[in-house]
């Protein structure tokens, strides 16, 4: 590995248990007294700080199967990510496994047809059921819910998915050690995908047994081969890595891949998704983007300023301006205090030879800057460019 690359993780790293140190305190262990299990359970909650200060938020679930090993590192991916605005805050519970070898029975499944053995079953209605429904009744959690396990517990996430009705919106599948029909379950069920849309994340390496590393790449075979617009789906091999450093790996990698709707517009968003759109397109996809954010997630999120700007282009350049206007109100309305809404409104305005609109609104918006600012100067230019052309006495540059 090279010099950069060591430097990099080291950092991540270090920022990682930073922000973990940092919200510890968030994290309780409870006694969970199971009557599909006949037993009690130890998990692990991890509630973000914020959640006793917006008593309106929503927070979208995961479930961290083998909790002893992926729970600290998903919490401390969630809380980097959230940081960076790159995925929501998240409500996370982790199921310990590892005490007694609990997983061996909790995801045992039977070589005849790959289904849950009776205690994969009761894990199962454990998970389903009971342990849902503890967090939907005890937690403010919008509808998204992750599920994510390591090699045994992989495969045991997969059969959330082959129900009628998946009990999960996103499946982090690391390194899964498959049944052997289960590359086929997952083949036959994609199809029938419908109402909400999957992600589904799946991670490889050479690190694998040939028999694992053979058995997840004829799976990826199968999945990248659906044609299915509800099922989002990546994988990922790290062939450099080592099998215990690929788990980091692959959280990340999945919450960037499962929360990109979440992120600012990136790059790629806006060449696959927006530049050939019409200014109305445009807008109207950017005010959706924040709804379905809303509506997954549970995030009220005001448009980002950053989202704004990265359509602005589209506006200006398309169908004469037309759609200034309908784009400066827009931003007036999340923005209020910001000189910029009423610029864009006043250049609708200007462009269409309404002077004394175009006034009012260039005023407005000079207001609005704060004593001292240094656009203050370049921002009234637009005063004094209108008011010579509503005189009479303004010159193009390109004339003089």
């Amino acid at each position: 590995m090279k010099k950069s690359k060591i430097k990099n993780s080291i950092a991540i790293i270090i920022t990682v248990v930073t922000c973990w140190n940092l919200n510890s305190q968030s994290i309780t262990t409870k006694k969970f007294n199971s009557s599909e299990l006949l037993t009690e359970r130890y998990i692990k909650i991890y509630v973000p700080p914020s959640y006793e200060i917006d008593s309106t938020k929503l927070y979208p679930v995961t479930i961290v199967l083998d909790a002893e090993y992926l729970f600290d590192v998903f919490v401390g991916n969630a809380i980097l990510f959230a940081a960076k605005d790159k995925a929501p805050e998240q409500i996370i519970i982790g199921i310990n496994q590892n005490r007694y070898n609990e997983r061996y029975e909790d995801c045992s499944y039977s070589k005849e047809n790959s289904y849950p053995t009776q205690e994969g079953e009761a894990f199962y209605r454990f998970i389903r059921g009971e342990l849902i429904d503890y967090v939907e009744e005890n937690y403010r959690t919008s509808q998204f819910k992750t599920i994510v396990g390591n090699t045994l517990t992989a495969n045991f996430i997969n059969y959330f998915l082959i129900e009628d009705f998946p009990g999960f919106n996103a499946f982090i599948s690391i390194n899964p050690y498959l049944a052997i029909d289960m590359p086929t379950m997952l083949q036959h069920k994609i199809p029938s995908i419908k109402d909400e849309n999957i992600y589904y994340y799946l991670s490889n390496g050479k690190y694998n047994s040939e028999k694992y590393r053979n058995s997840i790449s004829a799976t990826n075979e199968l999945l990248a081969t659906t044609n299915n617009g509800k099922f989002k789906y990546q994988y990922e091999t790290f062939d450099t890595s080592t099998k215990t450093a690929s788990i980091g790996q692959s959280i990340s990698g999945a919450l960037a891949f499962i929360f990109e709707m979440y992120s600012s517009i990136s790059k790629e968003e806006f060449e696959n998704n927006i530049q050939n759109l019409s200014p109305a397109d445009a807008i109207a996809y950017l005010e959706n983007k924040y709804v379905e954010i809303e509506y997954l997630f549970g995030s009220n999120l005001k448009i980002r300023e950053r989202d704004i700007f990265a359509i602005e282009s589209i506006i200006l350049d398309k169908e004469n301006g037309d759609y200034l206007k309908s784009f400066g109100e827009m931003i007036n309305r999340l923005y209020n205090d910001s000189p910029i809404g009423d610029y864009y409104i006043g250049r609708y305005y200007e462009t269409g030879g309404k002077f004394k609109q175009a006034l009012k609104y260039y005023k407005n918006g000079y207001m609005k800057l704060p004593e001292g600012d240094p656009n203050a100067d370049g921002y009234y230019k637009n005063i004094e460019r209108v008011l010579s052309k509503r005189d009479g006495t303004y010159i193009e540059p390109n004339k003089q």
